[in-house]
C-alpha cells in the first residue's frame, strides 16, 4: 500500500486559521484607517483670529 507524505490535518488546519486570522487583521486595520471619522488637520488652528485681535486689542497701543 502507498502512503504519502502530507502535513497531518492540524498542521494544515493552523496554516489556514493563521492566514484567515492575518487577513481579519489587515482588513480590520485598512478600514479603520480609511474610513476614519477624526480628521485632526480639519479642527487645527494656527492661532487668535480677527474676533481675538479685536477683543484684546491694547487701545494705547493702536492710537498712533
Amino acid at each position: 500500500m502507498a502512503t504519502t507524505t502530507s502535513l497531518p490535518a492540524p498542521a494544515a488546519s493552523r496554516g489556514l486559521a493563521r492566514i484567515a486570522v492575518e487577513l481579519r487583521a489587515f482588513w480590520r486595520q485598512f478600514f479603520t484607517r480609511a474610513f476614519n471619522p477624526y480628521r485632526p488637520e480639519l479642527h487645527y488652528m494656527r492661532g487668535p483670529g480677527p474676533a481675538w485681535r479685536a477683543k484684546h486689542a491694547n487701545p494705547l497701543a493702536r492710537s498712533s
